[in-house]
């Protein structure tokens, strides 16, 4: 089996399965675990790096009007590769190129490598996705022990919320300029770790809204986990969400209840690692 990653978090799920030996060529953000990184990059981007939050989602919405796409496609270095497997998404076109672009691409290639496409939209799903991905190439049963042990983590997890008489209204903000609130899975998390997600959108999409929106939204946590940051950037980031006026009486901010979090790692990407972010925010609910 020689298999093609099209997305980050499909990259981290092939090792956690056992399977990065199969790899054979990534992205350019597969950076879980690091030897993943040193895999062939058949994808770039026209974002540059270091862009501010302000500054990326403006290029993002003049592409999409444009039709342009964010992501590009070495095709002479995936063919050359010979993938039996290709493993893409249509979960977002801002994370990574959609699947119906890869398989056209394998079409006019004249390859033929099978198209699996990792659409998780809840906590659940990403667990049971990561197993149809795992089935898809041809992992064995001590694979499929680990997802054993991630669903067993997060039954205690929500048996452990369950039983708390505290439940704060947490205000998760996924992008921070402008404003986005979570959908997918992060409700679930929030939830699992004994929380009350605020202007969430469970098993759906993550939504921009207004600043007024968040002011009036009674969060007692405020945490901020943006997109493709480490915990570093999350936290200059924090820092500009806390200073605007207009939110000075959030009780969040009032109260001195405001995180920062690395949500590559812990939130965005449908990986085994969301069970850590479980964990992580159940510290900052219930320290």
């Amino acid at each position: 089996m020689r298999i093609v990653s099209l997305l980050p978090s499909a990259t981290e799920v092939l090792w956690h399965l056992g399977l990065g030996d199969f790899v054979v060529g990534v992205t350019f953000e597969c950076d879980e675990p690091a030897e993943a990184g040193e895999r062939p990059h058949v994808t770039d981007t026209i974002l540059p790096a270091g862009a501010a939050p302000a500054e990326i989602d403006a290029l993002i919405k003049e592409a999409m009007a444009a039709g342009t796409e964010l992501y590009t496609l070495d095709r002479e270095l995936l063919a050359s590769l010979e993938p039996d497997l290709i493993v893409s998404q249509d979960l977002c076109r801002v994370c990574a190129l959609p699947s119906g672009n890869v398989e056209e691409a394998v079409a006019s290639l004249g390859c033929a490598s099978d198209v699996f496409s990792y659409d998780p939209m809840t906590l659940d799903g990403v667990l049971d996705e990561m197993e149809a991905l795992g089935r898809a190439a041809g992992a064995d049963v001590d694979a499929f022990g680990r997802l054993d042990t991630l669903r067993a983590r997060l039954a205690e997890q929500r048996r452990v919320a369950a039983g708390r008489t505290e439940r704060p209204k947490v205000l998760l903000l996924e992008w921070p300029d402008p404003p986005f609130t979570p959908g997918h899975w992060i409700p679930d998390q929030i939830e699992a770790a004994g929380g009350e997600a605020l202007l969430a959108h469970p098993g759906g999409r993550s939504s921009g809204c207004s600043w007024d929106d968040v002011a009036t939204c009674g969060a007692d946590v405020l945490i901020v986990a943006p997109c493709g940051f480490d915990e570093a950037a999350a936290e200059a980031q924090l820092a500009e969400v806390i200073a605007r006026p207009e939110l000075a009486d959030l009780p969040a901010i009032r109260n001195g209840r405001t995180h920062a979090i690395d949500a590559d790692a812990l939130i965005v990407r449908p990986g085994p690692r969301l069970i850590d972010g479980v964990d992580a925010l159940t510290t900052i609910l219930h320290p």
